[in-house]
């Protein structure tokens, strides 16, 4: 599979590059460093205290979102495969302290609520650049951007996102791709996400990037 830049234009399609903030983005690489783990498989935590209590953390929320609240987590680990895509009602912040890649979609590109895996771009995100990956953005846990390392990213979002989700009567399909606060959920078949129950709607190959990793 072809692996862009985010400073490639088509990146633009799907996100962009948040310039500026050098020192606050320095203190949260360290903070990744120095206070979450790097996992065999992919861990996921929605807010973590290391993060959250960093004086970058409200310099950041006053500039991206506007200061209405946020959480500072991470998703961090080993994974080279696509498995699922999600999108929310916002945008998301990621930085890492290692380069990561992540494969993205355009929630435009959804067909009767399934969309082809053929449509997916993987892109690379250097270590220390901060990106915001559009509300109108498919995506889900990164991916590493070497064979011998894992990924260590800062994921930033409104606050409470991922966090339980809601019991409602669904009352249409997108309902049904509710999975938590603030996250639906399109999962291949092939998914430990799709077995639990998650709805399967990535048709086509569940693209695994190990073979071009260098």
């Amino acid at each position: 599979m072809k692996i862009l830049k985010v400073t490639d234009p088509e990146f633009t399609n799907y996100g962009r590059i948040i310039e500026g903030y050098e020192a606050e983005k320095k203190e949260i690489v360290e903070a990744l460093k120095n206070s979450t783990p790097i996992p065999e498989g992919t861990e996921y935590v929605s807010e973590e205290k290391a993060l959250q209590s960093l004086a970058a953390a409200d310099k950041i929320t006053n500039s991206l979102f506007g200061g209405s609240p946020m959480q500072f987590g991470w998703c961090n680990g080993h994974n080279t495969k696509l498995n699922c895509l999600e999108y929310h009602r916002s945008s998301e912040i990621n930085l890492g302290s290692t380069d990561f890649i992540l494969l993205l979609a355009k929630r435009e590109e959804i067909v009767d609520f399934k969309l082809d895996s053929s449509k997916v771009k993987a892109f690379l995100c250097p270590a220390g650049t901060m990106i915001e990956v559009y509300a109108t953005a498919l995506h889900y846990a990164p991916c590493q951007a070497s064979k011998d390392a894992g990924f260590q990213v800062l994921v930033g979002l409104p606050k409470g996102t991922n966090v339980g989700c809601p019991d409602f009567v669904r009352a249409n399909t997108e309902d049904k791709l509710l999975t938590a606060t603030n996250k639906w959920l399109l999962a291949h078949a092939e998914s430990a996400e799709a077995k639990d129950g998650a709805w399967v709607g990535i048709t086509g190959e569940n693209i695994d990037i190990a073979a071009d990793l260098k």
